[in-house]
């Protein structure tokens, strides 16, 4: 079931071609981290605006993780309540 954030952000799945190594589990800080079985690692998390997931992806680039997928989920403009 797709969560809908209340205070008007949108829920994100993010996805990198590797495993988050665990000492940078941290950085993502209020996303849920799912190391998928094909080796893929998401990032699941409310996204409050454009700065905020160009934070985000500031962050992967950082680390030098290779980026599969940005996919926005659940929010009030993509679920017609805005």
């Amino acid at each position: 079931m797709t969560r809908i954030p209340d205070n008007g952000s949108v829920t994100y799945v993010v996805r990198v071609a590797s495993r988050l190594p665990a000492r940078r589990e941290a950085w993502f800080d209020g996303f849920e981290i799912t190391h998928e079985a094909d080796g893929t690692t998401s990032l699941t998390g409310a996204v409050v605006d454009q700065a905020e997931l160009h934070g985000l992806l500031a962050k992967i680039r950082d680390l030098n993780l290779t980026l599969l997928s940005v996919s926005p989920t659940a929010g009030p403009e993509l679920l017609g309540s805005a």
